[in-house]
């Protein structure tokens, strides 16, 4: 399957929605990349993903990724130095449960809008929205070629 076939335009919507609802109260930034497969390691690819994206490019550099590869069934979470210096070292792990939680019954929108909601919400605690804040990246779902 095609990662821009994964989900239906209104699936999108409504993560870029659960995006804009996580970060209205924070300067975090949150986004969602999509690929068909992953080449090597999950992790890395994500890494790489994070880098083309110019999340590692915040002001508090307390960006958030959430990575698919639907093809192999893989997925990470990725958080900059900003967010990875604040949380507890098992907060990525939490997030990762709740999401597998859903996906293993085929709820790939409500796993990843869950997954969405509880890092905003460190997010929310830990980097407040600033007065002057603006959204430094975009909330679309973003597509591996």
């Amino acid at each position: 399957m095609k990662a821009k076939q994964f989900f239906t335009n209104e699936q999108q919507q409504s993560i870029q929605d659960a995006i804009a609802a996580a970060e209205l109260n924070t300067s975090g930034e949150i986004r969602v990349h999509i690929d068909d497969a992953c080449k090597g390691d999950v992790l890395d690819q994500a890494a790489l993903v994070f880098a083309r994206l110019k999340m590692d490019k915040t002001k508090l550099r307390n960006g958030v990724l959430f990575y698919l590869a639907v093809n192999d069934q893989l997925f990470a979470i990725l958080g900059d130095k900003g967010i990875n210096e604040k949380v507890p070292a098992d907060f990525w792990d939490n997030i990762r449960d709740a999401m597998l939680a859903h996906f293993k019954e085929q709820q790939f929108t409500e796993g990843l809008n869950k997954g969405i909601e509880m890092a905003g919400e460190k997010l929310k605690a830990h980097f407040p929205l600033e007065k002057d804040d603006t959204n430094e990246l975009s909330n679309e779902v973003t597509f591996g070629k």
